[in-house]
């Protein structure tokens, strides 16, 4: 962020990436109806996993806010899935730059994962999303303060101790517990061995083991597999 006189407005570059061109054009609206005597923001969009790699990696860029889906096209090359890996790459390039993430996803699991890993500044279920949300959630984070929308503060005062998770999720930790061996396990889930691994360690984190004998013993005691 910079200023150029004691009048000039701040200069913010925004990163935006999600593979609905209609979303982002959506978003930069929003953006640029952000107190315009105030700010000038130049807005960058990728549409997957890749473009956004090249843009984050560029040298010649640094960004001050990125919102971020969660779900979108990966960039396996570079082990990239999802947002999620994005922001661990926003924040290892540019570790002053506020990531807003958005979302389709309820999932408590997949939430207090990410808030645990990537600690965003702002957190948007996209069933929550209006112009007037998305403007709260803006203004909230470019003044240093966190915003989690509505479903997201209602899910995280509702859960306490209790965990859910998604039919991936528990189709791994099926396999697993009837020894499944790990390479093995993209023949009964459709989705690719490193995603598997990436959801594996995701599942130890939240159920704070070290091991997989462990992690379905863990799995079992809360309910999650039986």
């Amino acid at each position: 962020m910079t200023i150029e006189t004691a009048t000039a407005r701040l200069k913010m570059n925004i990163l935006i990436v999600d593979d609905h061109p209609f979303i982002i054009q959506g978003y930069k609206n929003a953006i640029a109806r952000y107190n315009p005597d105030k700010f000038e923001f130049t807005i960058f969009e990728a549409k997957d996993c890749e473009s956004a790699y090249n843009l984050i990696t560029n040298d010649q860029m640094n960004f001050d806010i990125a919102f971020l889906d969660i779900s979108m096209p990966d960039y396996e090359e570079k082990e990239l899935y999802s947002g999620e890996d994005l922001a661990k790459l926003v924040l290892e390039y540019m570790p002053n730059c506020k990531i807003i993430m958005l979302t389709m996803f309820t999932e408590f699991l997949k939430l207090k994962t990410l808030i645990n890993k990537v600690s965003p500044s702002g957190i948007v279920i996209k069933n929550d999303l209006t112009f007037d949300e998305l403007l709260s959630a803006f203004d909230k984070v470019i003044n240093n303060e966190l915003y989690y929308s509505k479903s997201i503060l209602e899910m995280l005062s509702s859960h306490d101790d209790s965990i859910e998770i998604d039919l991936f999720d528990k189709q791994i930790l099926f396999h697993l517990s009837k020894g499944t061996k790990l390479d093995d396990i993209p023949q009964f889930v459709p989705i690719s061995l490193n995603a598997i691994e990436s959801r594996k360690a995701n599942l130890r984190n939240l159920l704070e083991v070290q091991d997989d004998l462990d992690l379905v013993k863990a799995a079992k005691n809360k309910g999650l597999i039986f």
